[in-house]
C-alpha cells in the first residue's frame, strides 16, 4: 500500500481523473462499484488485453468477469497518456506512469530493446493501477535514529513489495521536516510518489520531482544545501555512486 488517503469503504474509482474514469467501460465502473462496497479497500486493479481483470485487496486476488478486448484497453492507453505515448514515451519504457495522488500504473506490453535498455514498448498489454491504500504510521523510530546520529549515518529501509515502505519513508521524511526545530529534507520523487500530500503541509522539505535518482542526489546536495536526503526504489550503480558521494560530504539519507 502507498500512503494515507484512501478509506477502507471507498472505491478508489473517486481518486482517477474524471476523464480516465470514463473511459473505463460501464460494465467495469459496475463491477468495481459493486466489489468496493463489501471487499473494503483496494490496493491494485489489473486490467489485461482480451483477459479478465483482476482486484487485489488485503485479502489477496480476485477475478472480475469484465474482459477488455483491444480497443477498449488501447483508449485506457490514449487517456492515460492525454493523447501522445510519444510525450510519455520514456516513463512507459521505464514501465510506469505517474498519475498524481500516489497512484502509479504499471505497463508492460512488447518492448524494443537496445542492448540491455528498453527504449520503446508498443501493442500494451496490461495495466497495473496501484492505489492509495489506508495505513497509520507516524515514522517516529526511524525519525528517533536519524536524530541519534551525530554522524551523519541514514537509514535504510528494505522489506518484500506491499508492506508500506513508501509510506514509512513519507511519514519519516514529514516528520523530520517539521516541529520546532525542523531538518532541510529533500525529496527524490522519481515516480511522483513519496511526495504525494506534501506539497501542502507547512513543512521545511523540497520536492524534486521526476528527476533521475543520480541528478536529484547531486542537486539536493550541491545546490539545495539538504540535511536529509529521501528516495525510493535505489538500486543501480550510478545511484549508489551519488549516495556515496553525497554521504562522503557528511549529508544522511533516508532510503
Amino acid at each position: 500500500m502507498a500512503t494515507t488517503i484512501q478509506n477502507p469503504s471507498e472505491s478508489p474509482l473517486r481518486y482517477l481523473p474524471d476523464r480516465l474514469r470514463g473511459s473505463f467501460p460501464r460494465e467495469l465502473r459496475d463491477e468495481l462499484a459493486a466489489c468496493a462496497a463489501h471487499l473494503g479497500a483496494i490496493e491494485e486493479l489489473r486490467l489485461r488485453r482480451g483477459r479478465p481483470a483482476s482486484l487485489t485487496t488485503a485479502n489477496g486476488n480476485r477475478l472480475l468477469r469484465c474482459v477488455l478486448d483491444g480497443t477498449a484497453l488501447d483508449s485506457i492507453v490514449n487517456v492515460l497518456c492525454d493523447g501522445s505515448l510519444y510525450a510519455y514515451r520514456e516513463s512507459i519504457a521505464r514501465g510506469y506512469l505517474s498519475l498524481g495522488h500516489g497512484i502509479r500504473v504499471g505497463i508492460c506490453g512488447r518492448a524494443v530493446a537496445q542492448g540491455e535498455s528498453v527504449i520503446g514498448v508498443y501493442d500494451v498489454d496490461a495495466l497495473n493501477f496501484r492505489f492509495p491504500g489506508h495505513v497509520l504510521c507516524t515514522g517516529a523510530p526511524v525519525a528517533d535514529l536519524l536524530y541519534a546520529s551525530a554522524d551523519g549515518r541514514g537509514v535504510l529501509i528494505y522489506a518484500p513489495p506491499g508492506v508500506g515502505k513508501t509510506t514509512l519513508l513519507r511519514a519519516v521524511a514529514a516528520r523530520m521536516a517539521s516541529g520546532e526545530h525542523p531538518w532541510r529534507v529533500i525529496v527524490i520523487d522519481t515516480r511522483e510518489e513519496i511526495g504525494f500530500a506534501m506539497e501542502k503541509r507547512r513543512l521545511c522539505l523540497d520536492l524534486l520531482s521526476g528527476y533521475p535518482r543520480s541528478l536529484g542526489i547531486e542537486i539536493a546536495t550541491r545546490t539545495m544545501n539538504a540535511q536529509l536526503i529521501v528516495c525510493d526504489e535505489i538500486g543501480e550503480a550510478s545511484e549508489a555512486e551519488a549516495i556515496a558521494a553525497a554521504a562522503g560530504g557528511g549529508v544522511p539519507f533516508l532510503a
